[in-house]
């Protein structure tokens, strides 16, 4: 039997019925009527290329003639540890049950390759542009990844003024029959600097332990 939460692997489900677009809309006070969408908006060039070399996931906007106002959002899923997907696919094709078949594999979520190796240099190259543009960034990941960096702060603000982030944190909730639906959850704001230490969820060990660590693995070359 499966253990703990769902987790999110693959970022098309954050888009289910549009919750994040409209749920980030509401937040920054733009009308159900007035706010639009546009998807993988070039935010980088290559030096070299001049063609896109990096994009914003996904851009919520009030445009009129003479006014325009943005907030992007980014969308990360988490990463998974262990055997491929090639033999699962292969299952599907041959199963003719109801039900689809149980995974074939142990894999588990890969949270460090997520935050800190992923989202973070993301975070910390498109925040401060957006920062001196004048606009934030919106970022999103399943409950269980905030968990895994910390969760929810101490004191948390919705006050869009205390920071550079808006972290939107959606929940998968089982409906009667037993399906999942991606629901609003937790939504809170933080600046660059917090959502970077949030995000590396480590501090370096004491020199001895790792010397100690060290002389235990140094052999001779050969």
């Amino acid at each position: 039997m499966p253990k703990g939460n769902p987790v999110i692997v693959c970022p098309s489900r954050f888009e289910e019925e549009q919750l994040l677009v409209t749920w980030l809309a509401e937040i920054v006070g733009f009308g159900p009527d007035e706010a639009m969408i546009a998807r993988e908006v070039a935010f980088m060039e290559g030096t070299s290329t001049e063609r896109p070399a990096g994009k914003i996931d996904l851009v919520v906007a009030r445009a009129s003639n003479d006014d325009l106002k943005w907030f992007g959002l980014e969308i990360q899923a988490v990463y998974f540890s262990g055997q491929g997907m090639p033999s699962e696919f292969a299952n599907l094709r041959d199963d003719d049950h109801r039900r689809p078949p149980f995974p074939n594999a142990v894999r588990r979520p890969d949270w460090r390759s997520s935050s800190a190796k992923r989202l973070m240099p993301q975070l910390q190259i498109k925040v401060p542009t957006l920062r001196r543009w004048g606009s934030k960034l919106a970022v999103s990941v399943d409950r269980p990844f905030f968990d895994s960096i910390g969760g929810p702060s101490a004191h948390p603000s919705q006050d869009l003024n205390d920071g550079d982030i808006i972290w939107l944190i959606p929940e998968l909730k089982r409906e009667a029959g037993g399906n999942f639906r991606l629901t609003r959850g937790h939504w809170e704001v933080l600046t660059l600097e917090d959502t970077t230490r949030k995000l590396l969820a480590a501090e370096t060990i004491r020199r001895e332990a790792f010397e100690q660590e060290l002389r235990s693995k140094l052999e001779a070359l050969r």
